[in-house]
C-alpha cells in the first residue's frame, strides 16, 4: 500500500504542507526531494558520500547505511545520513526512485557506486594475522571497509594507530550504535567511519542522539557573572561527591544549583590544599535535591546520578566536555547556602546550597590580568564576590527545559 501511494505520489509530483510531526510527511519530503530538476539532482548525488558526514567534536565522521527496512531509510535521511550500501541492485533502484541517495553497491570484496567505480575495499579481520596484514598501502580504493566480526576494541585501537597520517577513510561496520561509538572513540581519534548495518530504526536515533551530545563539546556555554548577596549556615543534609573517569583542570566543575534557572560553576578539587590531599577526578557537588548538567542541554537531580551515566564539565570560559560518572558518595555533612544576583537590581535570587568545607569552591570570573583566583572556597565566600552563573529556562520535565509558568523559592 505504502509503495503504491510512494509511486502515485511521485509521479504526480506532490508537495506537502503538512505538520512533520505527520508520518506522511516524511514520506511526501522523501517525494519531493527526488522531483529535483535533473541537473540538481546530479550535483546532489556527486556529493552525498560527503553529506553523510557528520560533526564530531572538532572531527567529522562518516556514517553509511545499510539496510533493508524502509523505516531505517527514511529516518537516516531525514538525518542527514544518504549513503546507502545494498546487496540487491533492484533494492537500491526502487529505494533510488523514492527518495535522494547515494546508492552503493557492495560485491566482489568491495563497495561500488552506480557507476561501477569501485570507493571501497572490503576487508575482513577475525585472527590477528590478519589484522597486521591490514596496511594503508594494501588496495585500491579510497576507503576501506573492515569487518571486524567478533572482536572490536583492540583490533579499532591497532588500525587507527596504522592509518594515522594515511589520506585513506577507514571504516567499520557496526550492527549496534554502541559499537558504532567503540570505533569512534578508538585512541580517542577514532576510525573514520561506519557503515551502520541495522533493522531497527532506534538504531539510527540512537547513533544521531550520540552523535549530538558530542557536538556539543564544541559550543561554549554562555556564563554570566553574578554578586554573592548572601551566605547562611544552613544546617546538616545529604550531600552528593562526583567521583569522574576524567581528571579536571584548574578552572573546570560542575553546572549545579537549587534552581535549573541558574546553575552555579562548583570547583573540582583539582587544586592543591592544606587540609586534604588533591582529588581532580571528584567534584563535591551539593544536596541530593539539587539539578547537574547533563549532556543535551537537560539537567539530572544529584541523587540520580550513578555510575556510567554523564555530566558537562565547565570551565571559566564556558568550553566544555562530557565526563563519565565513575562512583557517587551521598553522606551527611554540613551545609552552606550561598545566593547570588547578577547584579544588585535583579529581582531574581539563585542559590545553591553545598557542603560547608575548605574543598569546596565556586569557579569566580577569569579577569585579563590574572590577578584573581580560580576558586574561591565557600568557608571564605562573602556577600560582593564574584561567581560564575549558567542562566537559563527554570520549568524541567524530567530534566527537559519545558515553557510553563514555575515559582520556585
Amino acid at each position: 500500500m505504502a509503495q503504491s501511494l510512494l509511486h502515485s505520489a511521485s509521479l504526480a509530483g506532490i508537495r506537502c504542507s503538512t505538520p512533520p510531526s505527520d508520518k506522511w510527511s516524511n514520506i511526501c519530503r522523501l517525494i519531493s526531494s527526488h522531483n529535483k530538476h535533473p541537473m540538481e539532482t546530479k550535483a546532489t548525488q556527486s556529493s552525498s558520500v560527503a553529506s553523510s558526514t557528520t560533526s564530531f567534536g572538532s572531527s567529522n565522521k562518516t556514517v553509511w547505511v545499510w539496510t533493508e527496512s524502509k523505516q531505517v531509510m527514511t529516518a537516516a535521511v531525514e538525518r542527514g545520513w544518504n549513503t546507502f550500501v545494498f546487496q540487491s541492485q533492484k533494492l537500491a533502484d526502487d529505494w533510488s526512485s523514492i527518495a535522494l541517495i547515494d546508492p552503493l553497491l557492495i560485491k566482489e570484496g568491495g563497495i561500488f557506486d552506480s557507476k561501477n567505480s569501485r570507493v571501497a575495499t572490503v576487508v575482513e579481520v577475525s585472527n590477528p594475522k590478519e589484522l597486521e596484514e591490514l596496511q594503508p598501502e594494501n588496495g585500491v580504493a579510497e576507503n576501506v571497509v573492515v569487518d571486524l566480526l567478533d572482536w572490536q576494541v583492540i583490533p579499532a585501537e591497532n588500525i587507527v594507530a596504522v592509518f594515522q597520517g594515511s589520506q585513506k577513510t577507514v571504516f567499520a561496520i557496526s550492527k549496534t550504535p554502541v559499537e558504532a561509538q567503540v570505533f569512534f572513540e578508538a585512541l580517542e581519534h577514532g576510525l573514520g567511519g561506519v557503515v551502520l548495518k541495522v533493522e531497527d530504526v532506534q538504531a539510527v536515533l540512537d547513533l544521531k542522539d550520540y552523535f549530538d551530545r558530542r557536538d556539543e563539546v564544541g559550543n561554549i556555554l554562555s556564563l554570566t557573572k553574578a554578586i554573592v548577596t548572601g551566605v547562611q549556615v544552613a544546617g546538616m543534609g545529604d550531600r552528593v561527591c562526583v567521583d569522574l573517569c576524567s581528571l579536571m583542570r584548574p578552572g573546570e566543575g560542575l553546572l549545579v544549583g537549587s534552581f535549573a534557572r541558574g546553575l552555579f560553576l562548583v570547583h573540582s578539587e583539582c587544586l592543591e590544599s592544606n587540609y586534604i590531599a588533591s582529588r581532580p577526578f571528584r567534584v563535591n557537588a551539593g544536596p541530593v535535591h539539587a539539578y547537574v548538567a547533563v549532556p543535551g542541554g537537560k539537567t539530572s537531580y544529584l541523587s540520580e546520578l550513578k555510575a556510567g551515566k554523564e555530566v558537562i564539565l565547565v570551565d571559566q570560559k564556558g568550553h566544555q566536555r562530557t565526563a563519565i560518572v565513575g562512583r557517587v558518595k551521598i553522606e551527611t555533612r554540613p551545609l552552606i547556602l550561598v545566593e547570588a544576583k547578577r547584579d544588585s537590581d535583579d529581582q531574581t535570587i539563585y542559590s545553591i546550597l553545598v557542603q560547608n568545607a575548605e574543598t569546596v569552591a565556586l569557579v569566580c570570573p577569569k579577569k585579563e590580568n590574572g590577578g584573581q583566583k580560580t576558586a574561591i572556597p565557600v568557608t571564605s565566600l562573602k556577600v560582593g564576590d564574584k561567581i560564575m552563573l549558567r542562566l537559563q529556562g527554570g520549568a524541567r520535565h524530567t530534566g527537559i527545559e519545558i515553557q510553563e509558568f514555575i515559582v520556585e523559592k
